[in-house]
This record gives structure tokens, C-alpha cells and sequence, in this order.
């Protein structure tokens, strides 16, 4: 051990003023203690607009929980983008996402990622797990929510022979469904899993009614006996919230729902007088109105803002307030202290902001 420090202490004398393993960094990209780090392993397209990127992550990594969610880092033009993307792979396996090109870095993850290339990584969070112990499941999906369900089915169903889940996703079509065959090959395979699939360009255009409990009965008579899961666009999962909360549903009451959403729930009537927002540090400025999060406004005039969930959870988006009030867009809540950190994600200006960035 004497030996060991004794050259760690010469090697650091030869590289200052950077660390021995800023080098070996260089040669091993997992290598880094700095920063964790994954290096792509295969790009496999999902639909026209999506792809599972598949990667081995550093040593630093924490194996993730089947539907967790981890910030991902890419550099596009030199500047370092954090964006948080569920992790589609099953519990056990080396982490995947699944990405669809909207924005400018899903875009950039779909279309240019190939093997060999580095993501910038941060360890997997969330509590939109599997429950703790078995009972009968079912899944409502809808859009890019199947990728947290389907690493819970892949995680779940090939493992768990007195699996019972019931899945249905719903998509404009079958070319824009994720995973589409390999669901229907899972559920040939394995009689613990029904996949039904609704393609709203196909049943006439409609959308899976989630307002009343119709559909669902038609679809999964015991539906309220179930621990139910939802994931998609936040209409779909107020609809299935109301429903699950509905006195008038004796079903529902009796079952239990867990939601994951991409995006914040805004308190409706938040957004106020705006203001004008000064990057004091960018030396830019933008007049907004008080509906417009302090990030969107800061990418839009080209202030590289710090950012990764974007949606109040994990607050990497923390920015001080030098002067001036922000409003919560979620409790529609006045603040703002000098040195506060404030959320950028979900906070926009109540009047002018100045905030040191």
C-alpha cells in the first residue's frame, strides 16, 4: 500500500496541474471519478422518430430499479445538454434509453448517436417502480410512456411464471408504436402478459376514453382490483388520475394508481405579469410573459442554462436570484430572496428578474 501512494504521488507530480486519471481518461472513458460516464454500446431504431441507445456504464454506476429514470448528458457543438430519459432496459442489464426526436437533444441522440460514442451520466432515480409484492398489473401507455413499463414487463414477465399483467398502449399507429413486435412476441410467449394495443388512426380516430370507465371495461373487466401504473402526456394521465379518484367508480376506489409524468403539473391561471429576466452573467435579456419557465426563456435568448429533469424533481436547474420575484408555475406561489435558489424549470417571473447566470 506504501508503494502505491508513494506512486500515486510521483504520477501526480508529472501530470499537475490535472489528476493521473484525467489521463487515463483519455484511453479509458469510464475511467473518469469526476464525472460517470457510459460508453454506447449499440444503437438499435425503434420507429422512424426513435431509437434504444444501449450503453455500459463506469463502475460508479448504480444498477437501476425496473422503471427509474437517469440524467443524460451529450455535448452538442461543445456545450454539455442534461436531459432525463427513462431507462427502457430491464433490472439486471446494462442501462438503455429510449429516445424520440422532439427538442433539439432527443434529436441529436436519435440521429447521430453510434457505437463507441460517450454519454455523460448521472445514477438512476424515481420511485415509479414494481410493487413489492406480486399481484395482478396493469399498465396504461400511451406515446413515449410505454419506455418505463416495458423495462418493468421485460424486468417482470420472463422471470415471474404467476405474472399476471395487462398492457395497453395506446399509439396513432402501428409504425409509431414502440416496441410493437417484440410486445406481441413476449405475449405469444408468455401467458402472464396481454398486450392490447389502440391505434387511435385506426378505431376511427378515437382516443383511448379515459374520462369514464367504458373502455376500460370492455378492455379489463377487473381493472379497479389491479395495481394500475400510467405513463404518457399529461392529458392522458389527468384523465386516468380523475377516473382513479372518482367517488362515483366503487371499482377505482378500490384500486390503486401510480403515475409517472414527463412533465410538471402546472396549477392552471399560474402565470402573472412576466417581466423582463436579465442573465447577469451572460449579459443577456428577454421580456417574457409570467407563463414562460425562467429556462425556456434563458435557451430561447441562448443562455446556456443548467438543466435535467425539467420538471422539478431533481434540481439541477438551481440558479440564484440576484433580484426581483419568480412565481411557482405548480402552487401559483409568489418568492424570491436575494442568493435564493431558484428553480428555473418551474418558477417564471412575477415582474423583472435578474438572476446570476
Amino acid at each position: 500500500m506504501a508503494q502505491i501512494r508513494v506512486l500515486r504521488r510521483m504520477a501526480s507530480l508529472l501530470t499537475t496541474p490535472l489528476a493521473p486519471e484525467d489521463f487515463l481518461g483519455l484511453v479509458n472513458p469510464l475511467a473518469s471519478k469526476r464525472q460517470l460516464r457510459g460508453v454506447v454500446t449499440r444503437v438499435v431504431p425503434e420507429t422512424a422518430d426513435s431509437a434504444t441507445i444501449s450503453f455500459h456504464p463506469g463502475r460508479a454506476w448504480n444498477a437501476h430499479e425496473a422503471g427509474q429514470w437517469a440524467r443524460i448528458g451529450v455535448e452538442i457543438d461543445g456545450v454539455r445538454h442534461w436531459r432525463s430519459y427513462s431507462l427502457s432496459a430491464p433490472a439486471g442489464h446494462d442501462p438503455a434509453i429510449t429516445v424520440t426526436a422532439i427538442g433539439a437533444v432527443s434529436t441529436a441522440l436519435v440521429r447521430e448517436t453510434k457505437v463507441g460514442d460517450v454519454l455523460f451520466l448521472a445514477p438512476p432515480q424515481g420511485d415509479f417502480v414494481l410493487p413489492e409484492h406480486p399481484r395482478p398489473l396493469l399498465m396504461l401507455t400511451a406515446g413515449s410512456g410505454l419506455t418505463p413499463v416495458m423495462s418493468m414487463i421485460r424486468t417482470l414477465v420472463p422471470r415471474r411464471p404467476d405474472a399476471d399483467v395487462v398492457l395497453v398502449h395506446s399509439a396513432r399507429s402501428r409504425e409509431e408504436a414502440l416496441f410493437h413486435d417484440e410486445l406481441l412476441e413476449l405475449s405469444d410467449q408468455f401467458p402472464g402478459l396481454r398486450v392490447v394495443h389502440w391505434f387511435t388512426r385506426v378505431e376511427g380516430g378515437r382516443r383511448l376514453d379515459l374520462t369514464d370507465p367504458t373502455d376500460l371495461d370492455a378492455i379489463c373487466p377487473d381493472w379497479g382490483e389491479r395495481a394500475a401504473y400510467a405513463c404518457g402526456p399529461s392529458d392522458f394521465l389527468d384523465a386516468a388520475s380523475a377516473l382513479w379518484d372518482s367517488t362515483d367508480s366503487e371499482a377505482a376506489a378500490s384500486g390503486h394508481l401510480t403515475i409517472e409524468r414527463f412533465a410538471p403539473v402546472l396549477l392552471p391561471g399560474t402565470g402573472g405579469q412576466g417581466g423582463l429576466v436579465t442573465f447577469e452573467k451572460s449579459d443577456k435579456e428577454v421580456e417574457v410573459d409570467g407563463d414562460v419557465p425562467l429556462l425556456d426563456a434563458g435557451e430561447e435568448c441562448g443562455v446556456v442554462m443548467p438543466s435535467g429533469c425539467r420538471m422539478g424533481i431533481c434540481r439541477s436547474c438551481l440558479t440564484p436570484l440576484i433580484a426581483g420575484k419568480v412565481r411557482d408555475l405548480r402552487t401559483g406561489e409568489v418568492h424570491g430572496d436575494e442568493g435564493e435558489l431558484i428553480q428555473t424549470c418551474v418558477n417564471a417571473a412575477a415582474g423583472p428578474v435578474h438572476l446570476d447566470i
